[in-house]
């Protein structure tokens, strides 16, 4: 099996979708956005040994692929639309092309994304790159920048569990509802879009709370406060470690895919579920301080870097 037939067998399917004028087999795709609404691009690329262990389920790994790429769609409140895969890969076997195609597929089949194209290579380890084009109405993209002075600090669902899961696996006795929160993280696309309007800043949490939210805080040009007592945290994560443990997840674990927002809470929207939680504000100055009953903990985590 070459690499046409291996595209063929396990990712053509129908172009037959609102806005494909030319898909898969061209030497590009031909895509037509809607009137008045503004592009948005992101991609994401997980590889073999930093991204994932060697032997994670084939459908796994398609599933996470596409979920942290739409994750960042969510983040901007917008509407994900078509991907392209570039799949590099050391042997092309079936059985493992099948289950992570399902995986890919059942993502993006979640929320309508339609495979466009990409690319397929024989290399010396595996490495998936997921690009997805996603689109909003003109002007109303939400960013990083726009936190105010006074703006609450909300986070979505809960945090730390992916990172706790994810010692859990390589520890090798995984957890089901935390190895799956690690494994298949869910993309926040419907809150995104409902704090269009409301949101006045946003980030998915991907490096890990306290460093992701810097990065939005850097961005408004704000420092800001969180209450270490009210990060949200699942009773999975605190019924199978310690509350050091525990917290250090929630603060630095990354890989949660919530999002991390700032909104004035007279406008509020309800999100229903997962919700989100009040965990702070926005202030002056710079810098993010952590208090736990009303005292101040000295903590700083720059997140998750490559090369360093």
């Amino acid at each position: 099996m070459d690499e046409f037939e291996l595209i063929r067998r396990y990712f053509v399917r129908s172009d037959e979708a609102a806005g494909v004028i030319t898909g898969i087999g061209d030497d590009g795709a031909v895509l037509q956005p809607d009137a008045g609404r503004e592009i948005i691009n992101v991609i994401d690329t997980l590889v073999e040994g930093v991204h994932f262990l060697p032997d994670t389920d084939a459908g796994d790994i398609g599933y996470r692929a596409v979920a942290v790429n739409l994750s960042d769609i969510a983040a901007m409140g917008g509407r994900p639309r078509w991907m392209t895969l570039a799949l590099t890969l050391s042997d092309a076997n079936d059985d493992w092309l099948e289950k992570f195609a399902g995986g890919l597929h059942a993502a993006a089949d979640e929320h309508g994304v339609v495979l466009v194209g990409g690319d397929t290579t024989k290399g010396s380890c595996t490495v998936v790159s997921v690009q997805i084009t996603g689109d909003i109405e003109s002007g109303a993209a939400l960013q990083r920048s726009g936190a105010n002075v006074g703006d609450t600090i909300y986070v979505t669902g809960t945090v730390g569990d992916a990172a706790g899961g994810l010692d859990l696996i390589r520890s090798g006795r995984p957890n089901q509802y935390l190895s799956s929160r690690f494994l298949r993280p869910s993309a926040r696309i419907q809150c995104g879009q409902l704090l269009l309007g409301t949101a006045t800043a946003a980030i998915d949490i991907s490096d890990g709370l306290f460093a992701d939210l810097q990065k939005l805080l850097t961005a408004s040009g704000r420092g800001g406060v969180i209450d270490l007592g009210r990060l949200p945290v699942s009773e999975a994560l605190q019924s199978t470690f310690d509350k050091d443990m525990v917290r250090r997840y929630a603060l630095a674990g990354g890989d949660d895919y919530e999002l991390c927002f700032t909104a004035n809470t007279e406008t509020m929207p309800d999100l229903g579920e997962p919700g989100a939680t009040a965990i702070g504000n926005v202030t002056t100055g710079d810098g993010l301080v952590c208090c736990d009953a009303g005292v101040v903990v000295i903590y700083d985590d720059r997140g998750y870097r490559h090369f360093k």
